[in-house]
């Protein structure tokens, strides 16, 4: 029996968000909205969207111990993720600095502070963690290295699932661990580099099956999804919305398909309901506070 649905290793920011009515140009200046500060960073938000839903869920990450590192673990706390796996201090907590357009769609600069002291021996100082979920989840806003060694660590029986942002080339014992790794358009270019040689998202997906993973899901925003495995490639429809803010909401569908997996799902069918979340966390303005309820993705 396991402790937890999902384990979570990755970064905890806080994100200063400002709405701006287009993103300036080089060496230009625009007035925006007032700040906003909202608990952020990817491997936080997937932890929130994860015990949102329900999941039994753990975070592995390292925070400042200043108010932005609270500010983060009242979040955690607040949602339902044990953070008995945060660390404290060592460096200020990391920032995101996101500016939001009309449309919702949203530019993002990242300080990792303490997110880039997450080393390769906090995680193995962690293992009783690995050894009690059921699936583990990480990014690349954490050293590479780190990853290497949460690969390392894992559980036998244990599922890993890898969202590659900031994209960056991957070496092969990463890769063959994930299951899925999940990728949006731009870090599906990064990570087939020069073998991408096709505009079609399907063939993207094949090329990166190929590299090693045991699964691979390309998230296409408004188009939805695909999956695919040695079995072949298949698309998975969206929700039409009307999108508000899409910070976190490629956070929140990972998040849902990597717990939905560890219950047993098929592929296909865990990214449908992970489509169903993330179309939710666009209604709404922010992160972890778009995230939704069971009730409010079944009403989708």
């Amino acid at each position: 029996m396991y402790d937890y649905d999902l384990l979570v290793v990755g970064s905890a920011n806080a994100d200063l968000v400002i709405g701006v009515e287009r993103r300036p140009d080089a060496g230009e200046t625009v007035l925006g909205s007032d700040l906003s500060v909202h608990p952020g960073g990817k491997g936080a938000n997937q932890a929130v969207a994860a015990a949102r839903l329900g999941a039994r869920t753990a975070l592995l990450a390292r925070v400042g111990d200043d108010a932005y590192g609270r500010l983060l673990l009242d979040s955690q706390r607040a949602a339902g993720v044990d953070t008995v796996g945060v660390l404290v201090g060592g460096a200020p907590t990391g920032i995101a600095l996101i500016t939001v357009d009309p449309s919702g769609d949203n530019s993002i600069v990242v300080s990792p502070g303490a997110n880039g002291r997450l080393r390769p021996e906090d995680v193995r100082a962690a293992g009783s963690l690995f050894h009690a979920s059921r699936v583990v989840s990480t990014q690349l806003e954490i050293p590479l290295e780190t990853v290497v060694e949460l690969v390392r660590c894992l559980a036998p029986d244990s599922r890993f699932v890898l969202n590659p942002s900031p994209p960056r080339p991957l070496p092969g014992e990463i890769l063959a661990a994930c299951d899925p790794l999940i990728v949006n358009e731009h870090e599906a270019k990064v990570i087939l580099g020069d073998s991408c040689v096709s505009d079609d998202p399907a063939d993207w997906a094949r090329l990166l099956l190929a590299k090693g993973p045991r699964s691979v899901v390309v998230t296409l925003g408004a188009e939805g999804a695909l999956v695919a495995a040695t079995d072949g490639v298949e698309r998975v429809p969206s929700v039409k919305v009307d999108a508000v803010d899409t910070t976190g909401a490629g956070d929140a569908f990972t998040a849902a398909l990597a717990w939905r997996l560890g219950l047993g799902e098929p592929l296909p069918v865990a990214a449908a309901y992970a489509a169903r979340v993330g179309a939710a966390a666009v209604t709404r303005a922010g992160a972890q506070e778009s995230y939704p309820t069971p009730e409010e993705v079944a009403a989708l």
